[in-house]
């Protein structure tokens, strides 16, 4: 399955964030691969609001991974960026976070893959031209 979405402005990312979950109904793991300054966390954070978190939201850089809460349930955010190796995410529980029966959005996956070899996720790819972000997510 496949979704394509421009991104013209930040009144339009609930709707994207929206029709981006519908699409992929089911899925609880959604990795995020673009350039820096694409808008991956902004859109993870409007992805969390669609989900039902009021939390304040910030960029997990530092922390690696946050944890906001739902009515229903927890919704963990990672940012793998200043991971050197995969022995990282053994050290954070990584594994631990993927088998919950909850949503995992990750930042700067590439260290990610080989936790995710058998299981179901969907992959999401922005792309800025201008100061236009075109949005495109495809499940595995």
């Amino acid at each position: 399955m496949e979704f394509k979405r421009d991104i013209t402005s930040l009144e339009s990312l609930p709707q994207v964030a929206k029709e981006l979950l519908d699409t992929f109904k089911g899925e609880h793991i959604f990795l995020f691969d673009a350039q820096m300054g694409t808008g991956k966390t902004t859109i993870i954070k409007e992805l969390c609001k669609q989900l039902g978190s009021k939390d304040n939201f910030s960029s997990p850089t530092y922390s690696i991974v946050n944890e906001y809460k739902t009515p229903t349930h927890n919704l963990f955010h990672f940012d793998l960026f200043r991971l050197k190796n995969k022995e990282e995410l053994f050290d954070i529980g990584f594994e631990d976070y993927l088998k919950r029966d909850t949503y995992c959005f990750i930042e700067w996956p590439h260290l990610a893959h080989d936790f995710l070899m058998t299981g179901s996720y969907v992959k999401v790819n922005i792309e800025m031209v201008g100061e236009s972000r075109f949005l495109k997510a495809s499940n595995n």
